[in-house]
């Protein structure tokens, strides 16, 4: 028997979000990213630039996990978990662990429009991380699912709000964004993240798979 998904597409039971596809029996939101762990002093740039952020719009809500996405989320059927989960393994095995600097501000939308996000863009380890898509992708296609987009803008989203407040965020809340991160005290240290690990996350189940 397949185990039970925890389901609910009531959306005020998580923050007004909406669901990119409607729930089936069986089928298992997947997606595959690199986890993020964060220092305490990340955490206090994160309070400063939602605090300045939300003066321009006021619903903003602070992330309270980090990732960087090698995947969009898919949709795999339960029987497929297990040789996905393994042909992800093969391919992620040669990769070491790597650094990246994320230090860029920027805002970015779903594909839908339902949600805005202030995330740190990458600005070194772009390659590295291409790279790793390249060999997802491969997964997903063995699959026949969507692969990542073209040209991806890799980033770690810090905050979100329901529905497209790009308008307000770009311009000047962009610019004092920057100017906080370029201010803050040992912000070129805090923002090189070591990558150790892939995740991926079906349902309510995770997989790492560990970089040399």
């Amino acid at each position: 028997p397949e185990p039970e998904e925890a389901v609910s597409d009531d959306s005020s039971r998580h923050g007004g979000r909406v669901r990119r596809f409607p729930h089936e029996r069986g089928s298992w939101a997947t997606h595959v990213y690199l986890p993020c762990r964060v220092q305490e002093e990340f955490l206090e740039l994160l309070e400063l630039l939602v605090s300045r952020a939300r003066t321009y719009v006021a619903s903003l809500a602070a992330m309270e996990e980090f990732h960087l996405s090698l995947s969009q989320c898919v949709v795999l059927r339960y029987h497929w978990i297990d040789p996905f989960v393994r042909s992800l393994k093969e391919r992620l095995a040669p990769f070491h662990r790597f650094f990246c600097v994320a230090d860029q501000v920027k805002v970015y939308t779903n594909e839908n429009k339902t949600r805005t996000f202030i995330g740190l863009e990458v600005s070194a380890g772009h390659f590295q991380l291409l790279e790793l898509v390249s060999e997802v992708d491969r997964v997903l296609e063995e699959f026949d699912l969507p692969t990542f987009y073209k040209d991806p803008s890799f980033h770690i989203s810090l905050a979100w709000c329901v529905g497209d407040m790009s308008g307000r965020l770009e311009g000047q809340c962009l610019r004092e964004l920057q100017d906080i991160v370029d201010g803050f005290e040992d912000a070129a240290l805090l923002l090189r993240v070591q990558w150790d690990q892939v995740r991926c996350k079906s349902g309510n189940k995770y997989f790492s798979f560990p970089l040399r």
